[in-house]
Parts: C-alpha cells; sequence; structure tokens
C-alpha cells in the first residue's frame, strides 16, 4: 500500500525514479530492515514499473527471504555500484528525466555519483516530505510495535532504579540497564545511549552518563529507549535517591503537573503548538520558563525522533493516529534537572501513552 502511494506521487510529480536510500524509509516501504555500513543500500521505484531493492551482495539472500517480495540485486566491492544501477534503470525504463531523492538523507558525495552515472537527469525534486507525512500516521500494527517497546522500556526502569546504590557510576548503571535488557529481553538494540544522570548532572539534558558517582539525596534523571521489530521507545523518569533538597522536590511536582496537564489536554484538531503551550504555561507561571529549555515532545516510529515536532510556533494540526512524545523538562544549572517522559498514540479518545512506569515521585533507599 505505502509503494502504491510512492508511485502515485511518482506521477503526480512527473518524476520516473524515486532513489531511496534512508535504511529506515526503505524498511517502511519493504520490510527489510538493515545496516549496510558504508555500502550501498537502496529502494529504487519507478512510476509505472516494479520497484526493487539495491543491496551489497553480503544482503542479497537475507532481503530475498524477508517480507519484500519484489526483485532484490547486488554487488561485489569490487564492481561499481552505480553504474549497475544505472544498468538496472535502463533496463526498465530507458534513460530517466527526473529522479526524485531523499534530500534529507543523501549525501553531495553520492548524489555526484548518481548525477556520473544518470548524467541526462534532473535531480531537483525532493521525496523526503512524502515519506515523512506517510510514516506520521501509524497502523495498528505499528502501535503495537510501539506498545511493545515501552513495555521493554518499563522494564529497564526498574533495572536503573534498583542499580542506584553509593558510589557507582553514571555509567555502570546505564551499563546494568543495557546488560539486562540483553538477557532478560533479548533486546539487541537501545534507540539511543541509555542516560542515567545524578545531581547537578541531570541540568545538563543530553549530557548521557558520565563517571560521576551516585551520592545520597539528589534526584537521578533516566531516559533510556529500546528497538522493538524496528520500531523505538523513547521514555524519561526522573527519581530521589534518598531525600533530595526542597528546590528539587518543588520543580519535580511542577514538571510532573505540566506533563500529565498536556496527555490531558491533547485532543485530534489542536495545533503542536497549543499542546507545547499547556505544558509550558504550567511551568513559566511557576517561575520556571526560562529552565524548560526544548520542545515538548517529538513524533516516534521507525526512528527515535520524526514528525510531528510538538513546539511552540507549530500550526501542525495533530490527528488520530500520531505518535509522539510529551516530555517537559525543567533544567536548573548546580542545582539539579527533571524530565518526564511518556511517548503516546493519539485517539479520539485522547493521548495513550505506551509506557507505564509511575510518576509520583519515587523515593528509592540509599543503599552502600
Amino acid at each position: 500500500m505505502n509503494l502504491d502511494k510512492l508511485n502515485e506521487w511518482l506521477i503526480k510529480n512527473n518524476c520516473d525514479v524515486a532513489y531511496i536510500s534512508d535504511p529506515l524509509s526503505i524498511n517502511y516501504f519493504t520490510g527489510f530492515n538493515m545496516d549496510p555500513n558504508e555500502r550501498i543500500f537502496a529502494l529504487v521505484a519507478f512510476k509505472d514499473k516494479p520497484a526493487f531493492i539495491f543491496s551489497p551482495e553480503l544482503n542479497v539472500e537475507e532481503a530475498k527471504h524477508s517480507a519484500w517480495n519484489g526483485d532484490v540485486y547486488g554487488y561485489l566491492d569490487e564492481q561499481n555500484p552505480w553504474q549497475k544501477i544505472a544498468n538496472l534503470v535502463s533496463e526498465r525504463i530507458g534513460r530517466p528525466q527526473k529522479i526524485a531523492i531523499e534530500k534529507s538523507f543523501v549525501s553531495i558525495a553520492r548524489l555526484e555519483a548518481l548525477k556520473s552515472v544518470f548524467t541526462d537527469a534532473d535531480f531537483s525534486t525532493d521525496v523526503s516530505k512524502l515519506i515523512g507525512e506517510l510514516r506520521i500516521i501509524k497502523t495498528e500494527e505499528e502501535v503495537k510495535q510501539l506498545q511493545a517497546a515501552g513495555a521493554e522500556a518499563d522494564y529497564a526502569f526498574e533495572v536503573g532504579f534498583n542499580a542506584l546504590r553509593n558510589g557507582v557510576t553514571e555509567r555502570y548503571v546505564a551499563g546494568q540497564i543495557e546488560y539486562r535488557l540483553k538477557l532478560d529481553k533479548g533486546v539487541m538494540h537501545t534507540s539511543f545511549e541509555t542516560i542515567c544522570q545524578a545531581g547537578t548532572n541531570a541540568a545538563n539534558p543530553h549530557l548521557g552518563p558520565t563517571l560521576n558517582t551516585i551520592k545520597p539525596n539528589q534526584l537521578v534523571l533516566f531516559d533510556l529507549g529500546t528497538m522493538h521489530n524496528g520500531y523505538a521507545s523513547d521514555s524519561s523518569r526522573t527519581v530521589a535517591y534518598g531525600e533530595p533538597s526542597a528546590k528539587e522536590k518543588e520543580i519535580y511536582e511542577i514538571d510532573r503537573e505540566a506533563q500529565q496537564a498536556a496527555i490531558d489536554a491533547a485532543r485530534p484538531g489542536m495545533t503542536a503548538g497549543e499542546l507545547d503551550a499547556v505544558a509550558r504555561d504550567i511551568i513559566t507561571k511557576a517561575g520556571y520558563g526560562e529552565y524548560f529549555i526544548h520542545r515538548l515532545g517529538h513524533g516516534i516510529g521507525m526512528s527515535v525522533h520524526e514528525l510531528p515536532q510538538i513546539m511552540s510556533g507549530n500550526d501542525f494540526i495533530l490527528q488520530e493516529g500520531m505518535c509522539f512524545s510529551i516530555e517537559p523538562g525543567i533544567y536548573i544549572p548546580n542545582v539539579g534537572g527533571v524530565r518526564i517522559e511518556d511517548c503516546g498514540v493519539l485517539t479520539n479518545e485522547g493521548f495513550k501513552t505506551f509506557t507505564k512506569t509511575d510518576k509520583q515521585l519515587r523515593y528509592i533507599p540509599v543503599k552502600e
């Protein structure tokens, strides 16, 4: 069905060929997922001919035994992949005049390589926007995969909370999470580097886990996710290790209120900017607006960050079936930080989260 929509788009835009090279986009259209590393991997689609996958010879059999039931062609390392692609296209349609590419993904070097073998073609048409628009509304099956990824994230939180003790490093805690995910749940890939930030480190939202040691009586921020059958989870929780300061407790409760208010307010038909404002206004009125330094949320699906962007000033209309995060944060330098995040699906009944870990401030007993 998705390839049908791509074919329709090619006809409408008078393009002979679409050269799709982002592995996530190829997976979306074909059901075949792989990491080509530095090699050439593409889906070549036509407005009136069957599409084909082009991959390293190493992966041809894998592609043939995947969900894809179309043609698969490979190349050896010593061969010129660009000329081989050109020959395959020529066999189908002759010399193409207009080739659409993913401008958000194709490198300059690879575009120049394509131009060297398609010397008469116009490469000015960008198919990236169409792919983003197609991926933004999730099917029922996609939502099921995202829910399963969310359940893995819930398990990861419990592992992380239980790993907190005096003297261990943030990296140790993050490592325990990833180890247990692989051992207990069979998770081979996290959706991004697992984040554990304790104390003042949590005021730097994307610092990542460091060799900073866990100490009593501070907040600890976790941000984590997994890949489940090609779909991502992404969730954040902040917990108290011991007894945090009054200021830390205050910003936690404000952030929790803002996040829950946005979850409760989310409905199809409102704009992304209006949803952002629900949480931002609460934090601003409490006096911490300057410390909420990022958008409220981002889309999630086959990648951890995709459309829609839930941010101030965005008049994009939210629709049923869109999946995104709601994640307000308050980050005060030299004090600490709080972020509470859930991804979920927007329905006519409201926003249904994929993660279920409780958001009342959780106190983890101090352990030696």
